[in-house]
């Protein structure tokens, strides 16, 4: 191949560091002022490149805002995954993971851009679910492979792992929603709920104090 064509064709392979950096900049405007605010236009002149620099990573605005959810999404699947790492088998896993989706609602140390990024995606959910779709299965995925190993262990004998760990995550966000709309609602009581009604529904489980 012709050396010239070669290094043509290099400098219009995706560069990681400039992906990275339109990535954090729509990240910063997402948090500062919402999802509706990203736009190429704004994330460039943050950015300081080109729109053919861009559309070498992204394909759309939606696809940059997808990665955005995606990245955030991830952040939460390592800290949920940390809350889960101390549990003695699926059961407690699960409890696990519940207490830290109930964190966004009534843990005052967790981040509030990340609070706000997961009502972002929870409206997203019903506008643009494409957008979405790919964080929401980070988020949700610890979650799976623990009912998954309940199934296997014979604790969640008749267990849908991905369809059940969306009615799981349903059930939390109607108490997530809750709290932050009332900021009456107790943990514990509200954790009491949750768990009992999810833990049933899995197979008749126990709900584990902890």
């Amino acid at each position: 191949m012709d050396i010239e064509l070669r290094r043509r064709r290099k400098k219009l392979d995706p560069d990681p560091d400039v992906r990275d950096a339109l990535v954090n900049a729509a990240t910063e405007i997402a948090r500062e002022e919402g999802i509706a605010s990203v736009n190429v236009a704004r994330v460039l002149a943050r950015t300081e490149l080109s729109t053919r620099a861009f559309y070498r990573h992204f394909a759309s605005k939606d696809a940059l805002v997808s990665e955005v959810f995606l990245q955030m999404a991830r952040i939460e699947m390592r800290r949920l995954k940390r809350k889960m790492a101390a549990a003695s088998g699926p059961a407690e896993a699960v409890v696990a993971w519940i207490d830290g989706r109930l964190d966004l609602a009534f843990n005052p140390q967790i981040r509030s851009d990340l609070r706000k990024m997961s009502l972002e995606a929870q409206t997203q959910m019903f506008a643009a679910p494409d957008l979405v779709s790919e964080a929401y299965g980070e988020i949700l995925k610890p979650l799976v492979e623990q009912l998954e190993k309940g199934r296997a262990a014979g604790l969640f004998p008749d267990v849908d792992p991905a369809g059940d760990a969306l009615s799981i995550h349903g059930a939390i966000w109607a108490s997530v929603e809750r709290q932050w709309m009332t900021g009456e609602c107790d943990r514990h009581g509200v954790r009491e709920q949750v768990v009992r009604f999810c833990m049933r529904g899995l197979g008749g489980v126990q709900p584990l104090e902890r």
